[in-house]
């Protein structure tokens, strides 16, 4: 995945798809459900997959495939993004980024099969190939177990409750279908892939004309006193806004925007980071823009209870520009948030 020139950007949608094409060996982008981790090794621990304002459990947001071409070190890479969706907080996010050789410990050299599997019945997987436990909530690393099974592993303790409360009390002494009776704990986002599309480079420049020619037919019919007053309240706040929507009128269900090194667009004028804004990566390097997440992704989060939900204007990843690799795990990047200010 790479913008298709300079200035472009390619548009994520979501669109349901069956289970098996979301698993981590088809390198899927993805919104909700539990996170198909790229390198099974090195995954991110309880510390890091707690929300740094109120300390509770991130749930995961979305997955980006984003392979480097020319990189062998970055033949698969993938980004994971995650907030606290615990009211009253609902505001800590999080992002970490992975990347492979084709050669490694975890998948085949060749791509993966575009058919659907068999149908083995095989159980949820809640181990990876490294050995590393998940979460039965949110699949996330796993250290903790239940005391009587020890076979339920958990990221922590409110997780833990929360499993025993809703079903595991139950299923716990039947080992046989354990992982088969992981209830719906309304933890997680719903589930969708992700599919990817250029834009077009002829967009933006047709909606600006055709919103001129509106605004030149405005200025024939509107006595000089309305324009000098729309003159006056117009703002550099307007403007931004007025280019957000602009920019996104004909694909408005976009639910994010990747192009690595090219400009976010920004939904207000206001809380737009400066260079110094975004912290330098732990290898030195300076982190850049990669892509940005859409607010109309909650709508497909069914974010919708003001005030006790995620809720955003934009939120803009920048990644190590070097993307480096400090060791063999997932290393952690910068989210920035902006919100929509009010507006009259």
């Amino acid at each position: 995945m790479a913008a298709a020139g300079a200035g472009l950007a390619e548009l994520g949608f979501a669109e349901a798809a069956p289970a098996w094409r979301l698993r981590s060996e088809q390198f899927p982008s993805k919104v909700g459900g539990r996170p198909a981790w790229l390198g099974a090794a090195g995954l991110p621990g309880p510390a890091e997959m707690s929300c740094v304002l109120c300390g509770r459990p991130l749930a995961f947001v979305l997955q980006l495939y984003a392979p480097l071409p020319g990189r062998a070190d970055a033949f698969h890479r993938g980004l994971f993004l995650f907030c606290c969706r615990a009211p009253p907080c609902c505001a800590g996010l999080r992002v970490f980024r992975n990347q492979l050789p084709r050669k490694n410990d975890f998948y085949s050299y060749e791509p993966p099969s575009e058919d659907p599997p068999p149908e083995t019945g095989e159980s949820m997987c809640l181990q990876l190939k490294s050995g590393a436990h998940l979460c039965r909530v949110c699949g996330c690393l796993g250290p903790k177990t239940c005391s009587r099974c020890h076979r339920a592993h958990y990221c922590s303790k409110e997780h833990q409750t929360l499993d025993w409360r809703l079903g595991h009390k139950q299923a716990c002494t039947q080992s046989d279908n354990l992982d088969t009776t992981v209830p719906d704990h309304n933890f997680l986002f719903p589930e969708f892939e992700i599919v990817i599309e250029t834009e077009d480079e002829i967009t933006p420049q047709t909606v600006e004309k055709e919103d001129e020619s509106e605004i030149r037919g405005s200025m024939d019919e509107a006595p000089e006193e309305e324009l000098d007053s729309m003159a006056k309240h117009e703002s550099r706040e307007d403007n931004v806004f007025q280019k957000f929507k602009t920019k996104i009128a004909l694909e408005p269900e976009q639910i994010l925007r990747y192009g690595r090194g090219i400009a976010p667009i920004w939904i207000s004028a206001e809380n737009i980071p400066q260079e110094k804004d975004i912290p330098d990566c732990p290898c030195g390097a300076k982190r850049i823009f990669e892509f940005q997440v859409m607010p109309q992704l909650l709508n497909y989060l069914k974010a919708d209870r003001l005030g006790r939900s995620v809720d955003w204007g934009v939120l803009a990843i920048f990644t190590c520009a070097e993307s480096c690799r400090l060791g063999t795990g997932y290393t952690e990047e910068f989210v920035w948030k902006q919100d929509v200010t009010d507006r009259p």
